[in-house]
């Protein structure tokens, strides 16, 4: 019997994790399944884009695994038994069952609303396809002089408002920041930040907690209505709840607890990457949801699977951030160099280098993608041997 990895989810982590092991485990004796809802891959880090009515292709993920011997099953996931080791899923013919010997679990996140009244009902979000068309189709509907108020000062919501105002110059848009806008930067990116920001002609509101979203406003703590044709929520990410419920040891924000390999300390037969994984960083604190732990872990769980059914010995890849990267529209951005402790160094690249650099990164990402089985090995590596349902080779 062939040894099932089941990968759950094709964004970042798991189509990258789905094509590394593919690339690296002989199909004789392995077989990946990629379980997906949608049929293409979602570039996550270019959704503002989408939004703002920019055209995005989106590459088929039947044409990205083309080939690899990866099969794909478009379907929602909608539970887990990690005792039983089987995936639920409901797809166009109803719900149905996997089975796995070894599962990595990357279904990432969604937007976080915080349980602030309306804003599941009338504001938008850019942390999904679905929603960034919703997005887009609203702003196209504005008149000129709309407002649009964009909640959250992270970087989502920084490359959300510099998007709109540059591809919108008829609208008006603010920014709502909890404290002050850019606290974590540099002095030197901070004052190209909010040189950006005039520039582009973005209102910004510092210090300020909305506490409800209306249909045509939003209401900050201390009572002031500010005024909000289109309201986008960018104010944190949650992870689904179904690996909670599913009976995996979860930290209080629902991610998976991993140890340093990304492999769930109460299931051995399971991995997760991305943002539904509570991995620790090299610097001793869990790392943030984003594009760069989703290849962090995504590389140090397919190593550590790999090893651990052919039975090598587990290598352990950096965990450590070296500087964040934020759009502010196509020809303009900032790249802040950050230490040890992701705190922001003196040295920054701005402006129109860093837009290329930034690009560049997409660009890559994309292509990686695009091509799962690059540099493909002539001889791909066997397992200890013949895998069997009642164990994982190499897992002690």
């Amino acid at each position: 019997m062939k040894h099932r990895i089941v990968v759950l989810g094709a964004g970042y982590a798991g189509a990258f994790a789905a094509g590394n092991l593919a690339r690296r485990l002989s199909p004789a004796d392995t077989e990946i399944t990629v379980v997906n809802a949608v049929p293409v891959f979602v570039e996550r880090m270019r959704l503002h884009q989408l939004a703002s009515g920019q055209n995005i292709a989106f590459r088929e993920l039947a044409d990205v695994f083309a080939g690899t011997g990866v099969r794909l099953r478009l379907a929602r996931v909608t539970g887990v038994d990690p005792e039983r080791r089987t995936v639920t899923v409901t797809d166009e013919d109803g719900p149905g069952e996997l089975a796995y010997d070894t599962l990595l679990y990357a279904l990432g996140s969604s937007v976080a609303h915080h349980s602030v009244p309306g804003a599941a009902e009338y504001a938008f979000d850019v942390t999904g396809r679905s929603s960034a068309l919703r997005l887009r189709e609203r702003l196209a509907g504005l008149d000129e002089g709309g407002t649009v108020l964009v909640v959250g000062e992270g970087l989502t919501g920084i490359e959300t408002a510099t998007e709109f105002a540059e591809s919108r110059p008829d609208l008006s848009v603010a920014l709502a920041a909890g404290g002050e806008l850019g606290a974590w930067l540099s002095p030197g990116a901070r004052r190209h930040l909010r040189r950006a920001f005039e520039r582009l002609g973005i209102t910004v509101l510092e210090h300020t907690h909305i506490e409800a979203v209306e249909p045509a406003r939003a209401i900050t703590a201390g009572g002031t209505s500010v005024p909000a044709d289109v309201t986008v929520w960018s104010a944190g990410f949650a992870v689904h709840p179904i690996a909670a419920a599913s009976g995996l040891e979860v930290a209080g924000t629902g991610q998976i607890v991993v140890d340093r390999t990304m492999r769930s300390v109460s299931h051995p037969d399971v991995y997760a990457a991305g943002d539904c994984a509570h991995a620790i960083g090299d610097n001793g604190r869990p790392l943030p949801m984003s594009c760069a732990s989703a290849g962090f872990t995504n590389m140090q769980a397919t190593a550590a699977i790999i090893a651990r059914l052919t039975g090598g010995e587990v290598p352990t890849t950096g965990l450590k951030y070296h500087g964040n990267h934020i759009s502010l529209g196509r020809r303009d951005a900032i790249f802040q160099m950050v230490d040890g402790d992701v705190r922001s160094k003196s040295w920054y690249l701005g402006g129109r280098a860093a837009a290329r650099l930034k690009s560049g990164v997409l660009k890559g990402a994309g292509w990686g993608i695009a091509h799962p089985t690059f540099g493909m090995p002539k001889r791909k590596r066997r397992l200890v041997s013949t895998p069997e349902r009642s164990g994982v080779p190499g897992a002690a």
